[in-house]
């Protein structure tokens, strides 16, 4: 690098800054060049990372030389003070990936400076710093005395860990030892056990702000857990505790064993190695391994699996291993350290540590102070079940492992044999601790972690980091699993009164409440086969574990049965209209009896939930709830005071609305279906029948055009979260395509719609809407966009789509300057086309990327074809639209021949691929 430099005279002092900035440009490009070939080859990531820091000393080192050599020709005076440029940071400690950002300071003593020294700092920074931004460099840069650098490192903790990496590049070098002497002194004399503290309170904060765990689909290599950020705490606390500038020397204290450092250092170049290929292959900054990027990392990481999931599956296992390692070894370190750090004991606590005599508790174990620790190295040689009733131990007592009997546990897990899996002591342990309601998940997770559930259960290490190919899932299928189980805690716990309280009345109702712990640790065992019919394969795999864990048979087989139709209620409330009864009558056909259907109300929560924290709202909630009440009473229950499904009388309107003639409101309950009255409360009907008599009073009193004017009311339904939209009007050709049109263009989403119409054509139609980001409307002027739009295309019969495209173009180059890389849902476009028998419903799904106008194309394409939409449910998850349609044939349509459900299908199909094609272009 440095031969290159001189070659190229970069501190050659050029009077033409173009020239100047060009040889440096050259410079850089040919030295990166030269990296990603190397890193291409296989070179390790801490390897490139110090060479990229190399190249970046040597363009620093004439860059500073360039600077004082410009200071004296401008002023023929020599510099007034004597400074040196250091790097701090990720700089400082050589870890510089492509896009890492350059974190300099420059230093200055603090006397012996002339009287041009501000204007000479000026110089120096001005001829560094310009030229490092016009190459494109992202530059961090302070400027400071060595006082000033202590007095900022005490007030930001951040500039602190910073500075504790300071490094010399270039200028005064014994300038910069003794501030870092000075600098050593100062962080020496630090409270260990305070600042140790505060950086395990400052990790705790950043593991909850990205996830908490390790195992996220999509990691950031940067701040996730297990990324780089936990090396560099390891490295910080060690620097305040040691001296130690290197994570070797906490072997030599005590803290590691060797083979533990190798394994972690292995990890932390793994980490590096995936980031180096991260930056390469992106354009600009990013730390977040996207589902987009992965096949592309792996394969240049040397994943050469050409079934691209397989591949993806490979690659994230190791990354998932590496960032596991790296995460359990700074835990473990942030602990000791922190116990360490406490150097001084007060006489109380000498007093009451005689006060707690050890404790012999049975099974080979010690308990102190609420940790259990071990009576001798071999007591999982003596008794290997005890490695699976150690944790039943532990959730009795409240109690933890000490560090010696956690490293005890993973050494012996080999220990776990087929002798073992198939004992009945075990089996006894193990269901009891799935039987502790509301503290089960801890004792489980650690069972995970350490190793211990893998080889117990086969089938569930077979889940053991599996990413999950699904666009919904932002875990991988194991610690999905045990979030289920967290859900599950929480209901039996109150942890959300509000929220939880019905599904644990509800599972309180069954005879075996604790039975819904197995189920959720095996709902998804299937997975290991394939996402496709993982519920069925589920189910198969689950009797052979079962009969293992020595399960009575009739407890089996309503595991068995949960299983198979875990994914069934979700599916029919976010599907079909729960307000059919015919829908209720179909589900009911697939539950065995109410004992069932409330295992698989709670079932489906807690599995929603435990998918992603974004995936439940009230919206869902509520759908899911109306299913469960529905079928609850379809089975001959009641469902609470007040909830029973009777029909709202038209006595109790008629008191409710004295301002309208009764003749009106017998003509609402005349011309409408009974269930009309049975599913909507009396306050909508008020709200509808206000609506249609406005209608009629417009019509009486405008003229033609006038009359077909709709009558709109908005609502803010803060329980769900969204704005509910009512329209009534007459009904007509492709109303609800033009009512999707005015919504799009008015930049709203629909959530869900369904519409009724009178036997006399006025159409009763309830939309479900939010803003883009979600949330009720707020934007006054989306309504009256809507509301003009609306106008426009009923009464004008405005085409709304080439408004829709406009707009769509705006979005897509926003998106474009703005976007992120990532994988599209690796779910093809679908479009279904089906006779439902059970609903007697003709049925349209729809799975497409979402896009602006989706709506309206594919419901203007079913008007073409012919046919009237009666109830749509509409659902975008991550940028995917799973839309459901119920259509019927508009009324110059005697049948839905097949023809025109082939001809509708085929046009379907054409749109969600053009869109699909769309997304690639980008």
């Amino acid at each position: 690098m440095r031969r290159q430099a001189e070659r190229l005279q970069l501190d050659t002092l050029e009077p033409d800054t173009a020239i100047r900035l060009k040889r440096f440009r050259e410079y850089l490009e040919r030295s990166s060049h030269l990296l990603e070939r190397y890193h291409h080859q296989g070179a390790g990531g801490l390897r490139v990372c110090n060479c990229r820091t190399i190249v970046m000393d040597v363009l620093l080192e004439n860059l500073l030389s360039l600077a004082l050599k410009q200071w004296r020709m401008d002023t023929g005076k020599e510099p007034p003070a004597e400074g040196a440029l250091l790097a701090l940071g990720g700089y400082g400690r050589m870890e510089l990936c492509p896009h890492s950002d350059i974190d300099i300071m420059f230093l200055y003593p603090q006397r012996n400076r002339g009287r041009d020294f501000e204007a000479f700092q000026k110089s120096v920074n001005d001829t560094v710093l310009y030229l490092m931004w016009d190459l494109g460099l992202k530059v961090g840069h302070s400027t400071r005395t060595p006082k000033e650098a202590l007095q900022e490192a005490e007030a930001d903790v951040q500039s602190k860990n910073s500075m504790i990496e300071g490094r010399f590049i270039a200028g005064a070098r014994e300038l910069c030892r003794k501030f870092q002497q000075e600098y050593d002194r100062y962080i020496r004399k630090d409270d260990a056990e305070r600042y140790i503290e505060a950086r395990r309170q400052d990790q705790e904060t950043r593991r909850a702000k990205f996830g908490d765990t390790v195992f996220l689909q999509e990691p950031d290599l940067k701040n996730g857990v297990g990324g780089l950020r936990d090396y560099h705490n390891i490295l910080w606390m060690a620097r305040l505790k040691f001296d130690s500038r290197e994570t070797a020397d906490l072997v030599d204290q005590g803290f590691l064993r060797k083979s533990e450092h190798e394994a972690l250092v292995k990890a932390y170049d793994f980490i590096l190695r995936t980031r180096n290929e991260l930056h390469y292959q992106s354009k600009r900054p990013t730390d977040v391994l996207s589902l987009e990027r992965q096949p592309k990392v792996a394969w240049a990481l040397g994943y050469r699996q050409h079934e691209i999931f397989h591949r993806v599956e490979i690659f994230m296992r190791d990354y998932y291993r590496h960032a596991k390692r790296i995460h359990r070894t700074a835990e473990y370190l942030e602990e000791r350290l922190a116990l360490e750090a406490k150097e001084t004991v007060t006489f109380s606590e000498v007093v009451n540590s005689r006060r707690h005599v050890r404790k012999s508790y049975t099974d080979g174990l010690v308990l102190r102070n609420r940790t259990l620790e071990a009576e001798n190295n071999f007591i999982f040689r003596e008794d290997p079940v005890r490695l699976i009733r150690i944790f039943r131990h532990a959730q009795q007592l409240g109690a933890d492992f000490d560090f010696e009997l956690t490293r005890l546990i993973e050494d012996s897990v080999g220990l776990i044999d087929r002798k073992v899996r198939e004992s009945a002591d075990a089996a006894k342990a193990f269901r009891a601790l799935l039987q502790e309601r509301g503290r089960v998940y801890p004792y489980l997770y650690r069972m995970h972690t350490l190793g211990v559930l893998q080889k117990y259960m086969p089938e569930w290490a077979e889940l053991y980091c599996l990413v999950q190919h699904e666009f919904y899932h932002r875990y991988t299928a194991d610690e999905h699993t045990l979030n289920t189980i967290k859900e599950l805690d929480a209901i039996f716990s109150h942890d959300e009164p509000g929220l939880t309280t019905k599904y644990r009345e509800a599972l309180e109702a069954t005879d075996v409440p604790s039975l819904l712990y197995l189920v959720m640790l095996l709902h998804d065992i299937g997975k290991s086969r394939g996402i496709s019919d993982h519920a069925a394969n589920g189910a198969e795999m689950a009797v052979h574990i079962l009969e293992r864990l020595q399960v009575v048979p009739e407890l089996r087989e309503k595991i068995r049965a949960l299983i198979a139709l875990h994914l069934e209620m979700a599916r029919f409330w976010q599907r079909y209209d729960v307000d059919d009864p015919r829908s209720i009558a179909a589900f009911k056909e697939l539950v065995e009896d109410s004992q069932q259907l409330r295992y698989l109300y709670a079932l489906t929560y807690c599995d929603a939930r435990g998918t992603t924290p974004e995936l439940w709202n009230s919206y869902k909630d509520a759908l899911h709830t109306q299913l469960y009440q529905a079928s609850l009473r379809a089975f001959g229950h009641s469902v609470g005071v007040g909830s029973t499904a009777t029909m709202t009388t038209k006595e109790t309107i008629i008191e409710q609305l004295p301002d309208l003639s009764e003749e009106e409101i017998e003509a609402h309950y005349n011309l409408l279906p009974e269930r009309y009255f049975v599913s909507t409360v009396a306050d909508e009907i008020a709200l509808h029948l206000r609506m249609v008599h406005r209608l009629l009073h417009n019509i009486a009193e405008a003229d033609s055009l006038g009359s077909l004017v709709p009558v709109v009311e908005w609502q803010d339904d803060v329980n769900l979260g969204m704005s509910v939209v009512h329209v009534v009007t007459w009904d007509r050709a492709g109303l609800f395509y033009k009512l999707a049109g005015a919504f799009s263009v008015a930049g709203l989403s629909i959530i869900s719609s369904k519409a009724l119409t009178r036997a006399d054509h006025i159409t009763i139609d309830t939309f479900y809407v939010c803003e883009p980001d979600g949330g009720i409307v707020r934007d006054p002027d989306a309504k009256r966009v809507f509301q003009k739009n609306l106008e426009e295309a009923l009464l004008n019969n405005t085409d709304l789509m080439p408004r829709i495209e406009k707009l769509a173009k705006e979005h897509q180059r926003s998106a474009y300057l703005r976007r992120t890389e990532r994988l599209r849902a690796p779910l093809p476009p679908r479009v279904d086309v089906y006779h439902e028998l059970n609903l007697r419903r003709t049925i349209i799904e729809v799975q497409a990327t979402d896009t602006i106008g989706l709506l309206y194309r594919l419901a203007k394409a079913i008007y073409d074809h012919g046919f009237d939409i009666t109830f749509a449910r509409i659902s975008t998850e991550r940028n995917v639209a799973v839309d459901t349609f119920y259509i019927e044939p508009a009324s110059h349509q005697r049948t839905s021949n097949s023809e025109n459900l082939l001809a509708l299908r085929t046009r379907l199909n054409e749109i969600v691929d053009s869109i699909s094609g769309m997304e690639d272009a980008l």
